[in-house]
């Protein structure tokens, strides 16, 4: 991968709805060899996938949590069960296994703290792979971002 391709990956993660031409032209290329390079990256998994980010409040998901969960067990079984279920609630919009002190951290959307504490009593305590929930409520969101750096 080349600066080229760097600066291609930066101008589509701003803005994945730009057309090749004006891809190309931003990052000073002809339209032919950007489009190649884009489909070679493609192609490599440098580009997964292209998604419409939505706003959270327009969706009436205004709420962001987070939780540190800790299971019963560290076996196979326990940790597929809570992998296997936290999979099917898509309230949860990221589920991280962590080093430390807890198991999973996970990414909470919901609409308020209502319907946070509805989710929580009636799904997420339902797993019964866990041992404790701990819920951490932002005050503030100062940076969150899709775009990943490139050096």
């Amino acid at each position: 991968m080349d600066q080229l391709d760097k600066r291609i990956l930066q101008a589509l993660q701003q803005n994945g709805k730009l057309q090749n031409n004006e891809l190309a032209q931003q990052v000073g290329l002809s339209a032919s060899p950007c489009l190649r390079r884009v489909k070679q990256l493609e192609d490599e998994g440098y580009i997964e996938k292209y998604v419409a980010l939505l706003n959270p409040q327009k969706m009436n998901l205004g709420l962001t949590v987070f939780a540190r969960i800790w299971l019963k067990g560290q076996d196979a079984e326990t940790v597929n069960a809570f992998v296997d279920a936290i999979r099917k609630m898509p309230e949860v919009v990221e589920c991280q296994l962590m080093a430390g002190d807890c198991d999973f951290f996970l990414r909470i959307v919901v609409a308020d703290l209502d319907a946070y504490r509805r989710f929580q009593i009636e799904r997420l305590n339902k797993i019964s792979s866990i041992q404790n929930v701990k819920t951490e409520i932002p005050l503030q969101k100062v940076k969150q971002t899709t775009e990943l750096p490139l050096y």
